[in-house]
């Protein structure tokens, strides 16, 4: 059973997060999948993108590895449009969508080598479940990369100025996400997990999550 997707992830939501990702966002994706295989070295195995929208993140680490990549949203909306761009990008035969939750994730224990996202944990309905989730199914020695960023603060400014122009309050709410008592939150949270190895990557482009099993 999937969570009720958020309304701007369904119908034409789902559209214009795919045109941003394809305009403004788009060079985050090659260097976020950069970080991701430099700070976890993982390159082969299965690989989760939680959260994944259109598909953007998993393709760019499709691209960059040997991983096999299941790319995971609760929006049937956005698991079309992703399939399709998976599909333009020539990777159907290593990144494949999935309908599911990160409150109740379709996978065996200690099954997945990887487990990626980006921007989606904003949206969790409780972060505690989620992060216990993802550990329940990391595969002993796997890894988390799992939060939000830019890539590089030149990459941040860049898609603030190009996002003022669609959207003239996009800069606050991005700020508002990210925020220090957000940022506290997020870090409270893990402690309640029980989670025992854990670190947290914090800069100007990012706040990222990584987990160890």
């Amino acid at each position: 059973m999937t969570e009720q997707p958020h309304e701007p992830f369904t119908g034409r939501g789902a559209g214009r997060m795919d045109a941003i990702a394809k305009g403004p966002f788009a060079p985050i994706y090659p260097v976020i999948a950069r970080q991701i295989i430099d700070t976890c070295n993982i390159t082969e195995g299965r690989c989760v993108d939680i959260g994944c929208g259109p598909g953007h993140l998993a393709m760019a680490l499709g691209a960059a590895s040997n991983l096999s990549i299941d790319a995971l949203d609760s929006s049937n909306d956005m698991l079309a449009i992703a399939r399709q761009n998976i599909q333009e990008a020539g990777l159907t035969d290593r990144v494949h969508t999935v309908c599911g939750d990160v409150h109740d994730l379709p996978y065996d224990d200690n099954s997945i080598d990887l487990i990626v996202s980006r921007g989606s944990f904003f949206f969790w309905d409780d972060r505690v479940r989620a992060f216990q989730e993802i550990y329940r199914v990391l595969r002993p020695g796997g890894r988390t990369f799992v939060g939000g960023g830019f890539g590089t603060p030149a990459l941040k400014a860049e898609i603030t100025e190009k996002m003022r122009v669609i959207d003239p309050e996009w800069e606050v709410k991005a700020a508002e996400r990210l925020a220090p008592k957000n940022r506290d939150a997020i870090r409270r949270d893990l402690e309640k997990t029980g989670i025992p190895v854990y670190e947290i990557h914090e800069g100007e482009a990012g706040f990222w999550v990584i987990m160890r099993k």
